[in-house]
Parts: C-alpha cells; structure tokens; sequence
C-alpha cells in the first residue's frame, strides 16, 4: 500500500501537496465555525443517582438547585438597614427573568446562615434556567453581569461560577503556554534538525494537524454534545504528534539521501520511496496506535471525557495524514534542498547513525551485558515513584483548583470565614412517598451522623425535596461517606435520590471505577492487534504494555505525592486540595498510553528491521537503539517543553496534567526506552519475535513489515527456530 503510494508521491508531488493545502484551507473555513457548537459542560453521566434526582426535580418541581450564592456586603451598612436591602432588591428587580427558576433573598428565607456573623454581608440563593448544564452555564454568563449592587460589594460563588472561571482561566492558561513553549519550540526545531527549512515542517504538519482536527470535531457536533476541552487536546496532540512524526519522516529522508550520490537523479525518489516503506509505516501505525488509546475515553458517558478522545483521534489522525500526503510532497519537491538555511553542520551529528559504537548502541550494550540488574534496579525505581498512588484520595472539581485571586475563589472563602464554619449540602427528591411516610423519612435522616439540619424545599403532588446539611469540605472523604450514610435511608414507600456537589463526586468515582475496565480491554485488545500487525509478534506487545504502565503508574505516584499530598507547593505555586481530580489520571492515561506507544513503535521498527536483515537479536537492538535514540530523545524533548507550559497554569488540574505528563514522558523517552527495553529484549532474546505458527504463518504473507530482508527471507521468531518450525 505504502509502495504504491510512495509511487504516486513521486511521480505527482506537487498534485498532492496542493490538493492537501486546497483541503486544508477548506478545512480552516469551516473549522472557524466549530467555538459557536461546542458545549462548556458535559460533566455529569446520566445514568448516576444525583443525575435521575436532578431530572425528577426539574420535571415536577423545577429547577430547586442552589446554582449561584451572590454575597452583598458593606462596611458601612448592616444587612437589617432599609438601604442595603433597598439596593439589593432593586438589583434582583432588574436580573433576566428567562436566566432564573428562583431567587430567594436572606430575608425571604428562614435560614440564618444566611446573614453573616457580622451582620454586614448577606447572601441571595439562586436557581438557573436551563436543562443541561451547558444551558446553566449559558443562563449564569447572562445573569453574572447584572448581580453587581450599586454602592454594595458583590461576590459570586457556586459551582457554575467555579466552571465558567475555569473555562476563562483555562483558556488564558492555554493562550499563555502556547506564547511561553512555541519561541523555545522553535529555537529547539532548529538547532535539532539543523536547518530552517527542516524546521519548518513540524509547523506544516501541526499546522494542518490543528486546522484539520477542528473541522473534524465541528463534524461531530452535529450528532454528539462535544466539550470546549476538545480543543485543549488537539492543540496538545496535534504539535505534539507532527514534532513527532517530522523528525521521524525528515530523519529518515535526511538518512536515506546521504547514502545516494549527490549526481544521482533518481536519489530523491528512490529515498523519499524507502522513507515512505520505513518511516512512513512506523507514521501510520504510530497514529492508528494513539488514535486507539485515545479511542478509550469513548467508553466513559462523560460527554466532557469523550470530548477529550474526539479531539484526540481528530488530532492524531490529521496529523498522521498531514505526514503522509503534504509533508511527503513537500520534501519530494525540496530534495537536497531541505538543508537550505543550515544553522549548523549535521555531518557530525550524524556520523554515528549506523555505527554499532556509537553512543546509544554502547548504552544498550552494557544494559544488555547486565540485564536482569538493570531490570531489577529500573524496576524498583519506577515502583518506588508510583507507591503514593496508593494512597491517593480522590475528589472533584470546586473553587479550590484555581488561583486564589480568581472571582470564584474569593466568593467561596468568604462564604467559609465570613457565614461560620464550611458547609456541605445535599438534595434528596422523595418520589412517590406517602405524606406521613415523608415525615417518618426526614425525622431518620436528620438523625444520620453529622447532619445538623433537614429542611424541607418544595413538594408537588408525589414528589417532594428535602436539603441536608453538615459541616466540612463538599470533597473531603467524611462528606462522601455522609452521603452513602444519606443513600443508606430508605422511606418506608417511594424512593428516595440523592444529589448535590457531593453527592456528584461519589457518583462520578463509581462511574469512573465501572467504566474504567472497559477502558483498559479497549487499550489492550487494540493495541495488541495493532502492535502485531506491526511488528508479527505477541511477545512485544505485552511487553510494550506492561512497561507503559509502569512507566505510567510511576508518573501518577509524582502527581499524588506533589497534589495531593501537598509537596513542593511553594516552588509550583499551588494549595493541595487533598486530593486529586479523578478525571485527570484517565486524561493522563490516555494521552500518556498514546504518547509511549509512539515511542515504542519507532524504536521497535527500526529493531524489527535491523532483525530482519541481520537475524541477530542483539544487534538488532543496539542498533535499533542507536538509529532512534537522538530523534526519540529530540522528539520527547521538543513535546516537553510544549507540555511543561502547562505547569505554569493558575488552574490546578492544568498544573497537574503538564506536571505529570512531563515526568511520564521524561521517564518514557530515556529509562524505559534506554534500559527497560534492552534489558526486556536481551532476556527474550528470539522470543521476543514468537507468534503461535499460524499467525506467524499469516503475517509473513501478509504482515506490514518495514522492507524485506537483505537474504529476500524472514528470519522465524522464536526462542528456537527448530521449535517455532515445529509449533507451526
């Protein structure tokens, strides 16, 4: 397939990259557009508990929910003078009426904890308008401006307060990375591929990749609710992934020319022909490889976490193409000419590129002379950094994950210093409860441990609202186990349900923990199809799994021991939660799980082909690891520095994916693939090419290898060739 097309590329190269380019600028026109359709919630799954009592209270009751907390406070006045009350009523009387179900002002409730300790600060509750949360999100955008009292300080607090600074900090956040990583970006492509022109290409491809993955994704909005993080995602994977797959086809290029006499008139097309059957292969098994992982967070109702793997696979698969067709073009019609702007000479970088001595086949050498050591020792390590994960608690999204000067922050610390102690709250819809039997119900819930008030809300027909309180956190552990205590109290007819921010945090964790497995089966029975299709062996892609997660599981023990456990807060510029997001470890293993593979594809291609020519183990991974360890160390370095811009991040989730997907991807570009992988191969040895003989059999006639070898046979796989041939 990739001959016949390296054929197509050859003879009709400007064709091709001006059909990519009419496409792609077809593709940005109708791309622009994708912002106005995307949703900025999709937080919750439909299926939970909290979820069904939130639709049984809108159907019979409307929404009841406490959505926003406007706080008035003055210096001069107190809450009982007729002049601060003058001025909030008069401001109440002015909000969009299509934004609120309900406003219910201090002095219409019976609750004292609305009015401060003080007596100079008081707080209006708040239902929003709407049906989903994007709708609330929607309502709250309008309402936020006109909540602000002349001559009165105003504060705005609640959950969808917390989401819409954080959708505006996230994006400011992205804005600031792109401006802080794309400059060293730069500077790093050129000294890396030596030239400007060569440098220039990963802006090609990742420019497509972006501009191509947008218009996938406004696609896909008109059937599926898509999140605004979607972008976050193909901003990330898209450079990310055409850093990548540039160094790769342009190395190759480089590589395959510098064999060829400069006089030879057929060197360009006969090297662009070999990189498109080497490079280009380990390009399209490596975009198939991370579009699959990426594919996992399909499984999750989540529409925010499917969101992330639509981005993902838009991004990766636009990039793998752009690297295919445009950039393939491109460096036919450049030829030699892909040195011009040379800033420095590569003779010398590239004088040890297929010398068994050189620097990184001497690294795998002495791994492969002390294997079981340096497995045992690397091994150990890895463990050792992921052992805090064993300990980690886990939370959701509040005010507590953005900076504290932030609008939201504010108004949620002042409501914890200025009303009493933090309270947490949940709902709890009675449908279908007999009127005494709701009365026998609040009396049992009010005697649940820790809950210092039920109080009831709204009734109508069959169907009655109850809120519960108790002091403490919304995220910490004991609220959690209040509400299972909560759920623990049935009436004696009817159902109860119970929801509220906490009681959406545990509904979440067991969402996550029920659909986790499913993504773990998708990861692993694509990935093994996948990695033997590539590379004709069962062996490795077990193997390239288990190291991944290791690798993995390290870089999560880093995140807990610094985010939630509270380390290093001073020199990251953080408050711990005490806890992690537990929807950021799924993204990071996702994109993490793809991000290793690429890896693992390019060092094993060249692996694989070095066995195919020689037969020799061995060799054929000191000189896998010598022909790739310059440009996977350049390639991780490059997406580092893009991903390390994320720490910089005021909101804390941000701040924890960059940190912990820098140290997955440091740990996955030298330990695993410099000693884990030789040491893992040398142990093998030949088994490391086994397949039962069928599917041997099966992928030497038909399998995707890089280039046939140099004796026009396969060498059989297996730890005895005597053995394979009888298996078969």
């Amino acid at each position: 397939m990739l001959d016949r097309w390296s054929g197509i590329l050859v003879r009709r190269p400007l064709a091709v990259l001006l059909a990519g380019l009419a496409l792609a600028l077809a593709a940005g026109v109708y791309g622009a557009g994708v912002f106005g359709s995307l949703s900025q919630g999709g937080f919750d799954d439909p299926d939970t508990e909290s979820s069904r009592s939130l639709a049984v209270q809108r159907e019979a009751l409307g929404n009841q929910g406490v959505d926003v907390i406007a706080i008035y406070s003055s210096e001069d006045l107190r809450v009982e003078d007729p002049e601060f009350r003058e001025r909030v009523e008069a401001t109440l009387a002015g909000l969009p009426e299509d934004t609120t179900t309900e406003v219910v002002p201090w002095f219409a409730a019976e609750d004292p904890g609305l009015v401060s300790t003080d007596g100079h600060s008081a707080q209006v509750l708040i239902s929003l308008a709407g049906e989903t949360q994007d709708d609330y999100l929607e309502s709250f955008e309008e309402l936020e401006p006109t909540l602000a009292a002349e001559g009165l300080e105003t504060d705005v607090a609640g959950v969808f307060a917390t989401y819409a600074d954080v959708n505006e900090r996230t994006e400011e956040d992205l804005q600031r990375a792109e401006t802080i990583s794309l400059p060293v970006v730069a500077v790093l492509a050129i000294l890396i591929f030596g030239s400007l022109v060569a440098a220039s290409m990963p802006v090609l491809v990742g420019a497509l990749a972006v501009i191509g993955a947008l218009a996938v994704v406004r696609g896909i909005t008109l059937f599926t609710e898509v999140s605004i993080f979607s972008v976050n995602v193909i901003t990330l994977l898209g450079m990310g992934l055409a850093i990548d797959y540039a160094l790769f086809v342009v190395s190759r290029f480089r590589e395959e020319l510098a064999k060829r006499p400069v006089d030879d008139p057929d060197g360009v097309s006969e090297a662009l022909t070999t990189t498109m059957r080497t490079a280009g292969r380990t390009v399209l098994f490596s975009g198939l490889t991370v579009a699959a992982a990426m594919s996992s967070l399909l499984v999750f109702p989540q529409a925010f976490l499917r969101s992330m793997g639509y981005g993902g696979i838009a991004a990766v698969l636009v990039a793998m193409l752009a690297a295919l067709t445009v950039l393939p073009a491109t460096l036919r019609l450049l030829g030699r000419r892909i040195d011009k702007g040379r800033v420095m000479r590569r003779a010398r970088a590239r004088a040890g590129v297929d010398d068994a001595n050189g620097a990184w086949a001497r690294i795998a050498a002495a791994v492969m002379r002390r294997p079981v050591t340096v497995l045992v020792v690397v091994t150990a390590g890895l463990l050792f950094l992921a052992a805090p994960f064993l300990g980690v608690k886990w939370g959701s999204v509040d005010h507590r994950i953005l900076p504290p000067d932030s609008d939201a922050y504010v108004a949620a610390e002042k409501l914890a210093t200025d009303f009493g102690p933090e309270t947490s709250t949940a709902t709890v819809v009675l449908d279908g409860t007999a009127e005494q039997d709701v009365v026998a119900y609040t009396r049992d819930l009010a005697a649940v441990d820790g809950i210092t008030g039920v109080q009831p809300v709204a009734a109508e027909g069959d169907v009655t609202m109850l809120r519960a309180s108790w002091e403490g956190s919304s995220q910490s552990q004991a609220s959690q186990d209040t509400v299972v205590d909560i759920r623990a109290v049935e009436p004696a007819s009817g159902e109860s349900l119970v929801g509220g921010l906490t009681a959406d945090t545990v509904d979440l964790g067991a969402s996550v923990s029920d659909h986790l497995p499913w993504m773990a089966l998708v990861v692993v029975v694509v990935m093994m199809v996948l990695l033997f299709l590539a590379f004709g062996s069962l062996v490795l892609p077990v193997k390239a799994i288990l190291m991944n997660a290791l690798s993995i599981t390290a870089s999560f023990g880093v995140v807990t021991w610094i985010f939630s456990d509270g380390n290093l807060e001073g020199l990251l510029d953080f408050s711990s939660q005490g806890f992690l997001d537990m929807t950021n470890p799924i993204l990071m293993l996702a994109i993490l799980f793809g991000l290793s593979m690429d890896y693992e594809v390019f060092l094993l291609s060249r692996v694989r082909e070095e066995w195919d020519r020689t037969g020799d183990n061995d060799a054929a991974v000191a000189m896998g690891v010598q022909k790739t360890g310059r440009i996977i160390t350049s390639a991780a370095l490059l997406l580092a520095v893009v991903i390390g811009a994320f720490s910089f991040s005021g909101v804390l989730f941000m701040k924890m994916i960059g940190v912990g997907m820098l140290v997955a991807l440091l740990i996955d570009a030298t330990v695993v693939r410099a000693l884990l992988v030789p040491a893992t191969m040398k142990l093998l040895g030949e088994w490391n090419w086994w397949a039962p003989g069928p599917l041997r059999r099966w992928w030497e006639r038909y399998g995707f290898r890089e280039e046939p070898a140099s004796t026009g046979e396969v060498p059989e796989a297996g730890a005895d060739r005597d053995l394979v041939r009888a298996d078969s």
